[in-house]
């Protein structure tokens, strides 16, 4: 939204996301969506400026979750397959002014129809995070992304889609010419970058967590369609066999990868991809999977997730960080607490680099099709002032961010959308 307001915050101690340390005490002016000043002093004639005195509190930019499906964190599975496509519209709408309250002031969908909520979200209809989507996640048939009813099967010419197709959730493509079309279809509706399923997964129900998904040739399509865009492709994959096709086909980023080896870390490394892990571990923070295979599967990714990160930091592969919560309203209130979970694997000071200056650097891969081309996850002059004022230290206790209620103040765009300083706003629900 256009605005021209000014806002100055006296006495904050900044993280700017990029530097391991706090700042001394000092002034960050805000005007507009944008930060136009950090350091100095106050303006002793502020000509109706906004002061936020932020009494010494640290103020950081706002949180970045690279792994975010709106359309299917917080509504179950059954009622995701058989509720009309309007009413997960709206549950979705709620559940991302919920996401913003948490201080999540950016997501990168990593699939499903979320066109039309990004829409309304940049025009200020709904609240909610700034949204990079990829549209319907491309999958070959009895891939991750293929849900249909074994009666469906096989697909008899001119047959209408499968509903996960026709509401904009999954796109089945078999072989390069599809998938071309496939990739195309999201680029035309706005994917900022593109979600290709490339081996197994845990909630889908045809294919083993071990398989190896869609040829080189198909790959490859996809890698190219969407260089012609001057994007990127992201590939969900947790195996060697799986990983190193797609780093080589050209992808430019590895959802999960949690049964990755030596070798394929250390291939990652030497292209420059992106590892996009989540910290997976088999507590209460896991997605609910009730099928036994399903749930073998899920022990098979949680046990691996602690080989998984000693691997990135081992071979130095680029990592971001991201939930990937899905089918749970109640887990999707714990979207701070699984960043805080990152401390068991890396310092304060690394984990809110990760999930600020390190993810706004992958999404910026999408280049021209980047929805929002200011700095993101920064505090600097130039940046989206997207900002959080939190009440302690994150930097000493990432415990701090699990809890929305240490976040005195959300801004987003310039907007505070959450003021428990000075009560500039009335839409304070945190959850």
């Amino acid at each position: 939204m256009a605005h021209d307001e000014v806002t100055e915050f006296r006495d904050v101690r900044v993280f700017d996301g990029v530097n391991p340390a706090l700042s001394p005490p000092t002034t960050v002016t805000v005007t507009g969506g944008l930060i136009t000043g950090v350091g100095g002093q106050p303006d002793d004639q502020p000509d109706g400026r906004r002061i936020v005195d932020g009494g010494g509190r640290v103020l950081m930019p706002g949180l970045i979750d690279a792994h975010w499906h709106a359309m299917m964190a917080a509504v179950p599975l059954p009622v995701l397959a058989t509720a009309d496509p309007a009413y997960l519209q709206l549950v979705a709408a709620r559940e991302a002014e919920r996401t913003l309250l948490r201080g999540f002031t950016t997501v990168r969908d990593a699939g499903g129809p979320v066109f039309a909520l990004k829409r309304a979200i940049d025009e200020g209809i709904v609240l909610g995070p700034r949204i990079y989507p990829s549209g319907a996640f491309i999958s070959q048939t009895a891939g991750h992304g293929d849900f249909r009813s074994l009666l469906e099967v096989p697909r008899e010419p001119g047959a209408p889609l499968s509903m996960v197709e026709r509401t904009g959730t999954a796109a089945i493509a078999d072989g390069v010419d599809a998938v071309l079309r496939a990739t195309r279809e999201q680029l035309m509706r706005g994917a900022s970058q593109i979600k290709v399923m490339a081996g197994g997964g845990v909630a889908s129900p045809y294919d083993p967590i071990d398989v190896t998904q869609y040829t080189f040739a198909e790959l490859a399509a996809a890698v190219e369609a969407a260089g012609h865009w001057g994007t990127y492709v992201m590939v969900h994959a947790y195996t060697p066999a799986s990983v190193q096709q797609a780093v080589r086909a050209g992808v430019r980023c590895v959802e999960h990868g949690h049964l990755l080896d030596d070798e394929t870390a250390a291939l990652m490394a030497e292209r420059g991809v992106w590892w996009s892990m989540q910290p997976f571990l088999d507590d209460a923070d896991a997605v609910p999977i009730t099928d036994p295979g399903g749930r073998e599967k899920q022990l098979a990714v949680t046990d691996g997730t602690e080989t998984a990160y000693q691997l990135a930091r081992k071979h130095g592969v680029r990592l971001a960080w991201g939930t990937d919560t899905l089918f749970d309203a109640r887990l999707a209130t714990r979207q701070g607490a699984q960043l805080a979970k990152l401390g068991r694997w890396f310092s304060p000071a690394e984990v809110l680099r990760m999930a600020t200056s390190d993810n706004a650097a992958l999404l910026a891969l999408s280049g021209p099709r980047n929805p929002y081309p200011a700095p993101l996850g920064v505090v600097q002059p130039g940046a989206y002032a997207d900002l959080l004022l939190v009440d302690g230290d994150p930097l000493t206790d990432l415990d701090v961010l699990a809890d929305p209620g240490n976040l005195r103040m959300i801004m987003k765009d310039g907007v505070s959308i959450r003021d428990t300083l000075t009560r500039h706003t009335a839409r304070d629900r945190a959850g």
